[in-house]
């Protein structure tokens, strides 16, 4: 029950928010709104409010805004059809912009109540993990070194790595170093860092993270043989585990064959037969995750809105960065969730507080007016490139030509929803 209910209130919200900005652009250029609906299909409420319809509609998947003269030429000052196109790209434009506006006002909320960090991102960037085959594996970082400077930029702890590395990124920095101290010794390390590198985690390096368990997720290998929070691995087929990254470096080379795990419980040695499965990403799992310290960091109004900012352009380098590599193959579609997944996460979110809550919500308005501006029939991308065509041509488009780009649209969003819907379902049944 709380899933449907977080579900409802966050897409309610996002989807309230996003066509608020079609509705306020069509006013600010004098366009009559017809209907506002929240859903689709028949209204299970509406009411008339001077000009425009107001509605909740059956179906909780979107919403839209019915613009007068949307679908026809009328020869109407107040005709959506009657505006020029750089009016109507505005308009089009204005339900991803108020995402990314409802983006930065969720993400300033959340730093100005107080966010969670874990402790070692504000302790000094020693390398406690060095992933086998990463770029800081060839450029020869080790574990126990102690980042001090990147390009230059002082590090004073794990939480500048991140911003360091975006600044660069947007820069176009490539070919830069790493200055770290060594036994008491510095060294200055050469590092060319791939496009969109833009945390420490794909450098390939983490802080030391003992291996002992803060949580099992219901349902999941770990869960179905007795692991408990607590517990302490401390041997994996045969082998000694130092770390949280050792742990899971094993478990996602296993091919999904039995792990033999010792684990230490109240002083005593148990051992666990556990068979891997795969997860939403395709990597083999096992359902738990570590035990980190954390502490609440509060900050100023303003600092809020600046850190808001810069988590938005950061996660939307990050989207893009996805995006890519769902077209180049380098992730896998079945990393694709829908509106069963957003659900569950959505419960998830509510379950542990108000405040988590509104965070998943912010980063779900950034995607949803990201997925707008693709360039497809029927999406708000779809529109611009349509209205910037007219701007181009200087004259509208046939409407034979609108008809079936608006169908191909459909057929499109159509397919996709079936997509995710089947992806969530398999998921749901362990099979994907």
């Amino acid at each position: 029950m709380i899933e449907l209910i977080a579900f409802l209130v966050l897409v309610g919200v996002l989807v309230w928010f996003h066509e608020l900005g079609h509705f306020t652009m069509a006013k600010i250029f004098g366009v009559r709104v017809e209907i506002f609906s929240i859903g689709f299909g028949p209204p299970i409420f509406a009411k008339k409010v001077g000009e425009t319809v107001y509605q909740i509609a059956s179906i909780p998947l979107g919403g839209y805004v019915k613009l007068y003269g949307e679908e026809e030429t009328i020869k109407d000052p107040r005709a959506f059809s009657s505006k020029k196109p750089w009016q109507k790209i505005l308009i089009a434009f204005g339900g991803p912009l108020f995402n990314f506006i409802l983006t930065v006002i969720l993400f300033s909320f959340v730093f100005y109540a107080g966010v969670e960090v874990p402790k070692y991102m504000k302790e000094s960037a020693i390398i406690g993990y060095v992933e086998k085959g990463s770029l800081a594996e060839k450029i020869g970082l080790r574990k126990g070194d102690k980042i001090l400077k990147i390009n230059g930029y002082e590090i004073k702890a794990w939480e500048d790595i991140r911003p360091v590395l975006l600044k660069l990124n947007v820069e176009g920095v490539r070919k830069t170093f790493i200055l770290v101290e060594r036994e008491g010794k510095i060294f200055k390390i050469p590092v060319e860092i791939p496009k969109f590198r833009t945390g420490a985690e794909r450098l390939g390096i983490a802080p030391y993270i003992p291996p002992i368990v803060g949580g099992v997720e219901k349902g999941s290998p770990a869960y179905q043989v007795g692991l408990k929070e607590g517990d302490l691995i401390v041997e994996v087929n045969g082998r000694k585990i130092d770390t949280w990254f050792e742990l899971v470096e094993i478990v996602r080379k296993s091919e999904g064959k039995i792990l033999r795990i010792k684990v230490k419980r109240n002083g005593k040695i148990i051992e666990k037969e556990i068979i891997p499965a795969k997860n939403r990403a395709g990597f083999w799992y096992i359902g738990i995750s570590p035990k980190i310290e954390t502490v609440v960091e509060k900050f100023s109004f303003s600092e809020s809105v600046n850190r808001a900012i810069e988590r938005t352009r950061e996660l939307t380098v990050l989207t893009f960065e996805v995006l890519k590599g769902l077209i180049t193959g380098e992730v896998s579609l079945r990393t694709l969730g829908g509106p069963i997944s957003i659900a569950q996460f959505a419960g998830q979110a509510a379950q542990s507080g108000f405040i988590p809550f509104i965070g998943m919500m912010a980063f779900i308005s950034l995607q949803l007016g990201i997925f707008n501006l693709i360039p497809l029939p029927v999406l708000d991308g779809g529109l611009i490139v349509l209205f910037l065509i007219e701007w181009i041509r200087g004259k509208p488009l046939p409407d034979k030509f609108k008809e079936y780009w608006q169908k191909v649209g459909i057929a499109l969003i159509v397919m996709l929803t079936v997509f995710v819907f089947i992806n969530d379902i398999l998921r749901i049944l362990g099979i994907n």
